[in-house]
C-alpha cells in the first residue's frame, strides 16, 4: 500500500500570445435567447482552446462581440423557423467572427445617439469600438445578411 497521496493535476499557464495559425469553427443556432447564450459559451470554450484563454482582453472582448451579434440576429435578424449561424476563423493573429442571419431587410446601422431612455441599439458600437475593422454583406445562399468583426489578438 502507498501511502503517499495522489499527485493534483497540475494546470500548464498559458501566454496571452495566441499559437494559431489557422482554426475554423461554424455551427448553427436557434434564433432564440438560449440560441445566442449558447453561440457565447460555445465560442468562449472555442477560442480558449485555440490559445486565447479565458480572462485575457482578447478572450473578453471576443466574447462580448459574439453576445452583440448573436443578439442582434436573435432580436433583429429573427424569421420565425430559422435559424442563425455564427462562424470563428482565425489566422494568423487575427479572428473573425461572422453571424448569419436569414433577414435581408433589417441591415445593421450604428446608431450613435446618446439618449439615456433608449434600451437598445448600442450593441454595434460597442462591436466597432472593440474590433479593428467590421462590417456586413448579403447572404449568398438565400436571403439575410453576414455582420462581421475582426480583432488583432497580438499582445502589445
Amino acid at each position: 500500500m502507498n501511502s503517499d497521496p495522489s499527485p493534483l493535476p497540475v494546470r500548464i499557464a498559458r501566454t496571452a500570445q495566441p499559437r494559431f495559425t489557422w482554426h475554423h469553427f461554424t455551427m448553427q443556432f436557434s434564433s432564440t435567447p438560449r440560441g445566442a447564450r449558447l453561440a457565447r459559451h460555445l465560442a468562449g470554450e472555442r477560442l480558449d482552446a485555440w490559445g486565447i484563454p479565458y480572462g485575457s482582453d482578447a478572450h473578453d472582448a471576443l466574447t462580448l462581440i459574439v453576445a452583440e451579434l448573436s443578439a442582434n440576429a436573435v432580436s433583429h435578424g429573427l424569421v420565425p423557423g430559422r435559424d442563425f449561424r455564427l462562424r470563428l476563423s482565425a489566422e494568423d493573429a487575427t479572428v473573425r467572427v461572422e453571424v448569419t442571419d436569414t433577414r435581408g431587410e433589417r441591415l445593421p446601422v450604428l446608431n450613435d445617439s446618446s439618449a439615456d431612455d433608449q434600451e437598445g441599439g448600442r450593441g454595434l458600437l460597442l462591436v466597432a469600438a472593440l474590433t479593428d475593422h467590421w462590417g456586413w454583406f448579403p447572404r449568398t445562399e438565400g436571403p439575410g445578411k453576414t455582420v462581421w468583426a475582426s480583432l488583432d489578438v497580438r499582445p502589445l
